[in-house]
């Protein structure tokens, strides 16, 4: 569990008692498994700890477990889904691909860009979400992490096969398929 408080004590008219120069106590409490963060002070007292904390292991050993955490619950998650009889993302993932008989890797990416948006309703794909689908679809991990998933997104868009979302111009990760985009697939999979 994760719990972070960050809060500023201002006396009556804006000073604290015994403060002459009238700044305020900021306080930062972190709290990460055993590991406890509890700075009090003023606002430049508190950020100069920030910054001494930063570069400490505690600081790093806190952030680490976090996203080992995080991690943890992503795998939990997607344990019990393959456990309750939900179809595996990968292997529906693998059909799309499958029955457009797609071998190219950027009609495959077209497709995992489809397949995200269309099926799975996500807005936001990096990269990294574009691997673990073709990995989760059976694909060899050390290949796809060779791809340079970028580089594809943007021939794509040269091709007029995806264009930047308008609620996200100039960034890949929020590219969506044009109708040419969709009729390519749609070719595919006759």
């Amino acid at each position: 569990m994760v719990k972070t408080t960050s809060r500023m004590v201002r006396a009556e008219g804006g000073r604290m008692d015994g403060d002459e120069n009238g700044a305020h106590e900021a306080r930062l409490s972190i709290r990460v498994g055993n590991a406890k963060i509890d700075l009090r002070g003023t606002e430049q007292v508190v950020t100069a700890e920030i910054l001494k904390l930063r570069a400490d292991e505690q600081w790093s050993s806190a952030l680490k477990k976090v996203r080992d955490r995080r991690e943890m619950a992503f795998e939990a998650a997607r344990e019990a889904a393959r456990t309750s009889g939900m179809p595996e993302r990968g292997s529906a993932f693998r059909s799309l691909v499958d029955t457009c008989r797609l071998k190219k890797k950027p009609d495959m990416i077209l497709a995992a860009i489809h397949y995200l948006r269309e099926v799975e309703g996500q807005v936001d794909s990096p990269p990294r979400e574009l691997k673990q689908l073709f990995v989760d679809a059976g694909h060899n991990a050390e290949e796809v992490e060779k791809w340079n998933i970028s580089l594809y997104l943007n021939r794509l868009r040269d091709q007029g096969r995806l264009e930047y979302s308008e609620a996200q111009p100039d960034k890949n990760r929020f590219m969506i398929l044009t109708n040419e985009g969709r009729a390519h697939l749609d070719s595919r999979a006759q």
